[in-house]
């Protein structure tokens, strides 16, 4: 027999009251209590109450068909719903879109950091996340509807600085979910794929006054449970409802997997390639982007081949890859494994890991794009009759150091083959992407023309670039013809000045061998003279690790610049970089002597400090002043 705090899922469900705000866990599958949102659905519809709910989530915990949130789409239930990402909550969001509840969508990580200001007891948060997009008041202030009229979104201006501020509101009941919890409430979360908002959100909903009901798989003995591994402490808790295990799955495809939750690691060198067509050429050209030694965040479809190719091109130990809800390292998953990963590295707090991106963190990012306008404007949020939400994507969009926006150029029947080197467009698709407006800004190219944001947008048949002109074409596919398969298939003209061929490697049938391209490249390759008689040095990934590695770069300089009678402008990429500790003082040497022999100026670009620090201070000894930068758009074809 149990006591303490456990209970059934209906006694625990009977104290949420008419007209609560209820937060609920979960990032698709993954630590959605569904054991307790059955009983919320089943008490509802036998008696009509609790009723006009406000929910509150950051991610969609749901399925896109019947799952999760999707089970409270019922008349009464819910009067108002603020979200994250609503892609797989569609009940609620055709509810949302017909007018029928209030509905707001704020960014995915504000809503996780709202739980933590809301525990502060804070009276909001102020955040440059979401300006110039459809969150801003001055375009839409998140509101789903006209249903939805409160402000829950403000501009301020500080030091001469825009900023938005989200307002914080209580939390009345909190829905969680764990692994284990023992009798006094005292939550771990062992076996579950992700650790999400709960500690958050639990201290939230406690200190509004609220109650904190958590599911879990099993139950243990008072005290038995490590300290270390409780992310739910027992005081926070009211109840504990153990779950039937069909409603408390890893995810909603996988019952169970030891490496999603880092109990065990799994080989990886035996996963099967994905099939060559349209989305293997766009993750292939996408992973060329790929920062050695960086961070990098893939989003949900068509950025998922990426990390498919990674680890098919042997890159998976050179980059590391992270999802939103707090994953980082290993292989991120898709579909209805989205937000889990095999063999992470770590598993973080969802709303740690949008302070990580928020602040510029990431390396760089490759999402989704469903329409592009001229300025280089992106809509992921709104399609017509269909609301999937910005989730993450804004956070993630505003905050990358590079960009990378994936998608095929046309929707809707699209069919494409790649076959002899070239790729050829079978069937044309009926949706037009590339559009005069798209109908909703949730990313703004106007903000990254004048932030110095590296982007592109990479489609199977070309790619483009943001400029102060707008969308700039860049590179066409083998086999594609400009007027007719991309012009005509446009309804605004792009700027085209130099355009190059996409590179035929990505439309072969074998691996590209991206990983001797991006670490192993010969210093020929990596050292060139532009048109404008730049010197670009391209030192990615490279090592130097012995004395013959500092004389090649040097050699490579020499015959390049020796007889032009001149001295240079130099631009050079660091990032991976590294030199064996013993040849630091001959490599310094090196460059100081190339400083002083053929630069006129010099800009060096890492994202590392160490290694800003470290050949800064080098160069200092040596009477020279070396200009070290932290981003930078590599310069294509290094």
């Amino acid at each position: 027999m149990m006591s303490g705090k456990v209970v059934s899922a209906t006694d625990a469900i009977s104290v949420l009251r008419d007209g609560d705000t209820v937060c609920v866990s979960g990032f698709v599958g993954a630590g959605t209590p569904d054991e307790l949102l059955i009983a919320l659905e089943d008490r509802f519809l036998a008696t009509g109450h609790p009723r006009d709910l406000t929910l509150v989530f950051a991610a969609a915990p749901g399925d896109g068909k019947e799952r999760g949130l999707n089970r409270l789409a019922h008349e009464g239930l819910v009067r108002r719903a603020i979200g994250g990402h609503w892609s797989l909550v569609q009940k609620l969001a055709t509810m949302a879109v017909e007018n029928r509840i209030e509905a707001y969508n704020l960014p995915l990580g504000i809503v996780s950091q709202l739980y933590r200001e809301i525990a502060g007891g804070k009276p909001g948060m102020l955040s440059k996340v979401g300006l110039r997009t459809f969150i801003d008041p001055r375009l839409q202030g998140g509101r789903i509807n006209a249903r939805s009229t409160e402000d829950l979104v403000s501009l301020q201006v500080i030091d001469g600085e825009e900023w938005l501020f989200y307002r914080c509101f209580p939390i009345d009941a909190a829905l969680l979910r764990a692994t284990t919890a023992d009798l006094r409430g005292n939550a771990t979360l062992e076996r579950e794929a992700l650790k999400l908002d709960v500690t958050s959100a639990a201290m939230a909903a406690h200190n509004s006054d609220g109650v904190v009901i958590v599911q879990a798989e099993r139950i243990a003995v008072s005290g038995s449970l490590k300290p270390n591994r409780v992310a739910i402490p027992g005081p926070l808790v009211d109840c504990v409802v153990v779950a039937r295990p069909e409603n408390h799955a890893q995810t909603y495809a996988t019952p169970y997997n030891h490496a999603f939750s880092g109990e065990l690691r799994v080989p990886m060198d035996g996963l099967p390639p994905i099939p060559l067509d349209a989305r293997k050429v766009i993750a292939r050209r996408a992973a060329f982007e790929l920062p050695v030694g960086g961070v990098v965040n893939l989003g949900i479809g068509m950025p998922e081949g990426v990390a498919a190719v990674a680890a098919e091109e042997g890159m998976l130990d050179h980059v590391t890859l992270t999802a939103e809800p707090g994953v980082i390292g290993g292989m991120p998953q898709g579909g209805l494994d989205f937000g889990a990963a095999l063999n992470p590295d770590a598993i973080l707090q969802q709303s740690l890991q949008f302070d990580f991106y928020d602040g510029g963190g990431l390396d760089m990012a490759c999402l989704g794009m469903a329409e592009v306008d001229g300025r280089g404007n992106v809509n992921v949020s709104k399609l017509g009759p269909r609301f999937v939400g910005a989730g993450g994507f804004i956070n993630i969009s505003q905050n990358a150091a590079r960009l990378v926006l994936a998608g095929t150029f046309t929707a809707g029947d699209l069919e494409t083959v790649v076959e002899g080197g070239a790729l050829r467009i079978v069937r044309e698709g009926s949706v037009r992407k590339f559009v005069t407006e798209v109908e909703q800004v949730t990313y703004s190219g106007d903000l990254a023309v004048e932030t110095g944001q590296a982007v592109i947008y990479v489609t199977e048949r070309c790619v483009f670039t943001v400029s102060a002109e707008g969308l700039r074409l860049t590179e066409i596919a083998p086999g594609v013809d400009l007027e007719r398969d991309i012009l005509a298939n446009m309804e605004f003209e792009p700027a085209i000045d130099t355009v190059v061929p996409m590179d035929p490697l990505l439309f072969g049938t074998v691996p590209m061998g991206l990983k001797a391209r991006l670490l192993d490249a010969p210093i020929e390759h990596r050292i060139t003279l532009d048109e404008s008689g730049k010197l670009l040095v391209n030192l990615r990934g490279y090592a130097v690790r012995a004395q013959g590695d500092i004389d090649a770069i040097a050699d490579r300089v020499e015959s390049l610049c020796g007889s032009l009678g001149r001295k240079v402008d130099m631009i050079a990429w660091y990032d991976g970089f590294g030199v064996a500790g013993e040849l630091d003082a001959a490599y310094s040497d090196m460059v100081a002597r190339l400083e002083k022999t053929h630069y006129r100026s010099s800009i060096r670009f890492t994202r590392s400090p160490f290694i800003r620090a470290r050949f800064g201070a080098e160069l200092a000894k040596r009477d020279l002043t070396m200009q070290m930068r932290r981003d930078a758009i590599l310069s294509p074809g290094l």
